[in-house]
């Protein structure tokens, strides 16, 4: 069981507090981690993001605070806190905060 995991288990909790902004950063908490999926927490310092790639599964993204500019097969995306995207298998993504931000990632492999 992921450490993390315990702080929510039985019990009500803000999951966007589970994850701590650190200057200039990314930091990511994975709080599941199952054969077909995993859930992982991320808060990006201002500017910061993750470079173009792809996955093999669909990704469910949902931002807690903050905003970003995901882009899906280079097409720009703005999202902020309280909305949600899915991220396609198989086409290229890449993330920037346009300020500092927090999300979940929802990955289901099957």
């Amino acid at each position: 069981m992921i450490s993390h995991m315990k702080e929510i288990i039985g019990q009500a909790g803000d999951l966007k507090d589970l994850v701590s902004y650190q200057k200039g950063s990314v930091v990511s908490k994975e709080i599941i981690r199952k054969g077909k999926g995993t859930v992982t927490l991320f808060a990006f310092a201002k500017g910061q993001g993750l470079s173009e790639h792809t996955a093999p599964f669909d990704a469910l993204v949902y931002v807690f605070d903050g905003k970003a500019e995901i882009s899906i097969s280079r097409k720009p995306h703005k999202v902020k806190a309280g909305e949600a995207i899915i991220m396609p298998a198989n086409k290229p993504h890449a993330l920037k905060a346009t300020e500092r931000f927090k999300m979940m990632l929802v990955m289901i492999r099957a």
